[in-house]
């Protein structure tokens, strides 16, 4: 890109910018203007909720008329308490920075540092009554902690479902202009094309040269207009009203240009990403780490191991025990249907390959008839799926009941058992058939670091909608990224996708 000679005292660029990029740039603060409205909605309605928690813990624990009552062996009045533990939770959320513009919105680090603000807070509360003996109505926070926790985490949720809707009707979007080869770029476009809900509309592209006369590039039926080459990327912004520039050719346009392009970018208001050319790799694994002046991307190593595996297992165990217990008269109910309706067993046990490479049988109501397994070689020039996938939206072996059980996912239930048995987890990468791990290759292999799941990004993504290649993709996306906040999220969205019967049959 074009290098100016002249430069203020910050560095920044000042020939042939003075009028046009000043008025870009507070048009741009106008247009961007909804995240930060967005922000003080959140900011108050954490406050709201904080409040109300408290004031749900105060009165749970010393009514309504004792606000003044002496509290703890320092004598503290109730209304102090509270008011003290208020003021400290909201300043404990924003040291965590849970309203980082860059994280509100998406993905799952935003709950994650909502819940871990709220455990740090009340973690060191109970260090410091324990300590100095003040002996705090432990009844007042164990009130507060969960109903507030639980309060932050809805309201954040509720307000991305705002936000998805409006973003659906293109209303508050991250306008991209995208820099970078057309191999590189073409991927990340892709990938933004198919969430809208994530925000980011791609305005136009910058190639490294200019290729001729060319106007547009088509990404899956959609046209990207180029707006030059690495050279033109300010006057690109400008004219394409680009919110965002994504860089995905970091490397091809060079340290230098990197450098004067966040520069030009500082009046403009303009975000700036680099793609680090690592895909599904995120979250906690990846930092970066300045040396020798260059800032390097560090990628650490998937832990599955240790405290990790524990925790895990931990939740597996206890919340498949959790989920049978509540839910035996279904069960109960299924097997009957199942009876009633065809010859054969209630259960279907299959053989899945499971964590290491290890054989297991997978408990599943049967929905099928008798001896399913025996009809699929007749029915091979009808399979609707992908790669080593054999799926049929029409099955002519599927049972009457099995259909309704099917639709609502009911057939996979037993897996429960699989779960308290410790061969299957409750989120994970989906039990694979001996035949399929048979054909893996090295990268399809790494699904098999963790145990499969009975649900996991495969279901709520399109479940059987979804081709081979994008269900190995969510697998070792999954594989690589695994936290504890990620299977709480894939676990809500499970509820909502099989209740929406999305890509089920």
């Amino acid at each position: 890109m074009a290098h100016r000679p002249a430069f203020d005292s910050l560095g920044r660029s000042t020939e042939s910018t003075p009028l046009r990029l000043r008025f870009a740039g507070r048009a741009r603060e106008r247009s961007r203007s909804w995240i930060h409205g967005y922000v003080i909605c959140l900011a108050w309605t954490d406050a709201l909720i904080v409040a109300a928690a408290v004031l749900l813990g105060q009165l749970a624990r010393f009514g309504a008329g004792n606000a003044l009552a002496p509290n703890g062996d320092a004598q503290v009045p109730a209304i102090v308490v509270s008011v003290v533990l208020g003021i400290s939770w909201l300043a404990t959320l924003r040291a965590f920075q849970t309203l980082d513009r860059r994280i509100v919105g998406s993905g799952s680090q935003e709950y994650s540092r909502v819940v871990t603000a709220c455990l740090a807070l009340f973690g060191v509360l109970a260090m410091v009554d324990l300590l100095f003996r003040l002996n705090i109505a432990r009844g007042f926070i164990a009130i507060a902690l969960p109903v507030g926790t639980a309060g932050l985490l809805l309201t954040r949720w509720l307000w991305r479902q705002r936000l998805g809707r409006q973003r659906l009707r293109s209303e508050n979007l991250e306008h991209v202009l995208v820099v970078g080869s057309e191999v590189s770029a073409v991927p990340m476009i892709e990938r933004l094309l198919l969430r809208p809900d994530l925000g980011y509309s791609v305005v136009g592209i910058c190639l490294p040269t200019r290729m001729g006369n060319r106007e547009v590039v088509v990404v899956d039926g959609t046209r990207v207009p180029v707006y030059g080459s690495f050279e033109d990327v300010s006057n690109a912004v400008l004219d394409s009203g680009a919110t965002t520039v994504a860089v995905t050719s970091a490397e091809a346009l060079g340290h230098d240009a990197m450098q004067a392009l966040s520069w030009d970018l500082e009046g403009l208001n303009v975000d700036m990403m680099v793609s680090p050319g690592v895909t599904d790799v995120a979250g906690p694994r990846v930092m970066v780490r300045p040396v020798a002046g260059l800032p390097l991307l560090h990628i650490d190593k998937p832990r599955y191991e240790g405290a990790n595996r524990f925790r895990k297992a931990f939740v597996d165990r206890v919340g498949a025990a959790l989920i049978l217990t509540a839910i035996a008269p279904v069960l109960l109910a299924v097997a009957v249907a199942i009876k009633l309706d065809s010859a054969g067993p209630i259960f279907y046990r299959a053989t899945r390959v499971g964590l290491n490479n290890a054989p297991f049988s997978m408990w599943k109501f049967r929905s099928m008839v008798q001896d399913a397994d025996a009809l699929k070689d007749n029915l091979r020039s009808l399979n609707e799926g992908s790669g080593v996938l054999f799926k049929m939206r029409e099955d002519p072996r599927v049972t009457k009941v099995g259909a309704f059980i099917r639709r609502y996912s009911l057939d996979e239930l037993p897996q429960l058992f699989n779960v308290l048995g410790g061969t299957m987890s409750l989120v994970g990468p989906r039990p694979p058939l001996p035949e399929e791990v048979e054909r893996y290759d090295g990268r399809v292999a790494r699904r098999m670091l963790v145990k499969p799941g009975m649900t996991g990004l495969w279901q709520v993504s399109g479940r059987s909608d979804l081709s081979w290649e994008e269900s190995v993709r969510l697998d070792l996306s999954y594989v690589e990224n695994w936290s504890i906040m990620q299977d709480a999220l894939i676990l809500w969205k499970t509820v909502r996708a099989v209740v929406a019967k999305d890509g089920a049959y």
